[in-house]
């Protein structure tokens, strides 16, 4: 196997972007990251994308972005699994570069979910639940996770005000990340009087739709060497999965992917949480994030809200959580929010962060997780 490194990197802003279509948003992306490694050529590419269908009406976006990317004819591969789709592209790709199958990957992420109404795009993330057990009943993400909250909540003890500062938390560093959706502060105050979702999480506990995309452009560490680029390895990567309904869980307070994906990237990695000086998690609800901080090692178990209250995952943090803003400040474009979590903590390990920057940051890892937990995968990098 051979040790594979980050070369590239692109993400453009993300938002509500009426005037761009998928292809136009991806290409736009994928050509900053190969500008970024300083190549014009790769010998593969994986696309993370959740439900491409059910947002703009296109199948086959391999094919297309391939196309439209000027890569033909290299081999594009689709890549779904839920929210976590662009965590998996780049699984995927560190698989082909690692193997020697290939040397230059292109692993990215995309997803354009505001051409349709809310209805509509509550339909198409609702796909990523149980749809006979979960769906029928009519439940939603929403609700799923403010069951995971209430839970949490009865038995360790989290607060409403410790979900709140999650919130607060990513949106005073999505203000520092020109990219972010959303580029402003909030109070805990304005958490908890924002319009209710599900009990108990309100509006501003929730990640937005988001059009986006993301890529990163991998290949071996002793070609990077060779190319004079700053050594970015990725040294771990894991990814498991658990039952798509949480109520088939021993415990739904706990995510069983996550800790089993992590224990892998650990191991692969020969790293222990202690060893990590940031991390990009998948807060598509901020009690997702206290769970995911759990399920790592970075906080005991039932320790998540307390950590976030006194500060322990904020920037200036024992291990900062989510510099970039997270889902819930940065945006969360289903297929490509794997993918810009690599960007963010690539970013950082160069130390091209700007006012977010982590300070000595050498270590740094992702999480990214689809649907309530059904599916996750974990990278950690390493500056060399």
């Amino acid at each position: 196997m051979r040790d594979v490194a980050v070369i590239g990197i692109g993400m453009t802003k993300w938002g509500e972007l009426w005037k761009k279509s998928l292809r136009d948003i991806y290409v736009e992306t994928a050509l900053l990251a190969l500008e970024d490694a300083g190549i014009d050529r790769i010998d593969s590419m994986y696309i993370g994308s959740m439900s491409s269908g059910l947002f703009v009406g296109q199948e086959h976006i391999a094919s297309l972005l391939a196309d439209y990317l000027g890569q033909l004819p290299v081999p594009a591969t689709r890549v779904e699994t839920a929210c976590a789709s662009g965590g998996l592209a780049l699984r995927l790709g560190l698989m082909e570069v690692a193997s020697g199958m290939s040397n230059i990957v292109l692993a990215s992420g995309v997803e354009k979910m505001t051409d349709v109404g809310g209805d509509e795009a509550t339909y198409a993330l609702g796909t990523a639940a149980d749809q006979e057990y979960e769906g029928y009943q009519g439940i939603t993400f929403p609700g799923l996770y403010a069951l995971i909250a209430r839970a949490h909540m009865q038995k360790y003890g989290t607060t409403r005000e410790q979900l709140a500062k999650v919130a607060v938390k990513n949106h005073h560093n999505g203000l520092k990340n020109p990219l972010a959706q959303y580029q402003f502060e909030i109070t805990v105050e304005a958490v908890l009087n924002s319009v209710k979702v599900a009990d108990p999480l309100n509006i501003l506990d929730c990640s937005p739709i988001t059009d986006g995309a993301a890529a990163a452009i991998i290949c071996p560490a002793d070609m990077a060497r060779k190319m004079g680029k700053p050594l970015i390895k990725v040294i771990g990567t894991g990814h498991a999965t658990d039952t798509i309904q949480i109520s088939q869980r021993k415990d739904m307070t706990w995510l069983e992917a996550t800790y089993q994906a992590a224990k892998q990237a650990y191991a692969m990695a020969d790293k222990k949480p202690e060893d990590i000086d940031l991390i990009e998690v998948h807060d598509c609800f901020t009690i997702a994030e206290i769970c995911v901080t759990e399920a790592l090692g970075i906080v005991d178990k039932g320790k998540g809200g307390e950590a976030v209250e006194a500060g322990l995952t904020a920037m200036e943090g024992k291990i900062p959580v989510n510099t970039s803003g997270g889902l819930k400040s940065k945006g969360h474009p289903v297929g490509a929010t794997g993918i810009a979590q690599v960007v963010e903590v690539t970013k950082q390990l160069r130390g091209e962060a700007g006012e977010r920057q982590v300070k000595d940051a050498r270590v740094g890892m992702t999480q990214n997780m689809g649907g309530s937990g059904g599916s996750s995968v974990v990278h950690i990098l390493e500056r060399e």
